[in-house]
């Protein structure tokens, strides 16, 4: 009986080998995709590559489909026909219609073809119109200095903060520091006239043409400085006190009267005016950087930084607070929707978008 039985076992053991040989050579196929995430506005559509790469001598007609696909997410094309020993490649076009939720989703691709189905992982990040996706998904990066400002110029990120603290990056997410020379806290930074230009605490104003190699000038105060600008073949910086610098060169700084002492904190340009932003509501405009005229803002809190875009001037400060402006002159209170304090803002690809102390982010088209 154990004779029969070890004999009945071997026999079971071949057949198990016999139809896994013969499962292994059966036609089948693998999928694969690249990328395998996509970003795509509401209204618009995302590309990625599909290849199916045929096994044991494996063709016929492979149907398309999209699994976890919110509604109004479609797939195309919808088939592939493989007819050969090599792989096919496809671009895969998903549509996304304009009523798809923002958000991130994960998705898969099926591949079937009589018993056969493959699936491919596939992320897809829908994000609303305005700016091209920009401002609506964020990812940390921290080089682990406190950092006050940062600017781009001739294909290159620089960032600057406590204690001279300077960094440089081509793509905003290597980077990589700098020797500033100075222990100074920099504040603001700036590119312009093909320099990059920092300015910060006692007076600090330092100059770059490459964001890597740095030299001290003087400025002719000991205030700080908080935020600088450039504009009409003009270097402009603001700070302490109601001080006002003005320089063509980022070397020769003159200083300028501002008829205030409040302090202020930031500085744009635009629509042919320069306009300063600071404490208590203060507001600032000049055609030349050099003659100033104190604005009414109607609000008292503190003003922190503008921007200039879309033909509008976007000032934000402490308590959520958001000012806009046509022209720099007539200025109106909008609701942020917070009371952080927003100590940031600026314009690209379409958005606003400014933030905050306590890591609020707000953008607006």
């Amino acid at each position: 009986m154990k004779r029969l039985g070890l004999y009945g076992a071997g026999l079971l053991a071949a057949l198990l080998l016999t139809l896994a040989a013969h499962r292994s050579s059966s036609p089948d196929f693998t999928i694969s995709l690249n990328p395998t995430s996509l970003s795509a506005q509401r209204g618009s559509n995302g590309t990625t590559t599909l290849t199916i790469t045929p096994q044991n001598g494996f063709t016929g007609t492979v149907s398309l489909s999209l699994v976890g696909a919110p509604s109004g997410v479609t797939l195309s094309p919808t088939s592939v026909n493989v007819t050969g020993s090599g792989p096919v490649t496809q671009n895969m076009t998903l549509s996304v219609d304009s009523g798809v939720a923002p958000g991130t989703y994960n998705l898969q691709v099926r591949a079937t073809s009589g018993s056969l189905t493959k699936t491919a992982n596939l992320s897809l990040t829908v994000s609303a119109p305005g700016g091209g996706g920009a401002g609506t998904t964020w990812t940390l990066r921290n080089p682990g200095n406190p950092l006050y400002g940062v600017t781009y110029g001739k294909g290159l990120f620089v960032a600057v903060g406590e204690d001279g603290a300077i960094l440089t990056s081509p793509d905003g997410v290597n980077w990589t520091e700098r020797v500033s020379g100075t222990r100074d806290w920099l504040i603001g930074v700036t590119y312009g006239n093909g320099l990059f230009l920092a300015v910060g605490q006692g007076g600090a104003i330092l100059t770059s043409p490459d964001g890597v190699n740095w030299t001290r000038r003087t400025s002719g105060t000991s205030n700080w400085l908080w935020g600088v600008t450039y504009g009409k073949g003009l270097f402009v910086a603001v700070g302490e006190d109601g001080a006002i610098l003005t320089s063509p060169d980022g070397v020769t700084w003159t200083q300028r009267t501002s008829g205030t002492d409040h302090d202020l904190s930031g500085v744009a340009y635009g629509k042919g005016l320069f306009v300063a932003v600071g404490e208590d509501g203060a507001i600032l405009t000049s055609p030349d950087g050099v003659t100033w005229t104190q604005r009414t803002s109607g609000t008292d809190h503190w003003l922190i930084s503008v921007a200039y875009g879309n033909s509008t001037f976007v000032a934000v400060g402490i308590y959520g607070a958001i000012l806009t402006s046509p022209d720099g002159v007539t200025w109106t209170r909008r609701t942020s929707g917070t009371s952080d304090w927003l100590s940031g803002v600026t314009y690209g690809n379409g958005l606003f978008v400014a933030v905050g102390i306590y890591g609020a982010i707000l953008t607006s088209p």
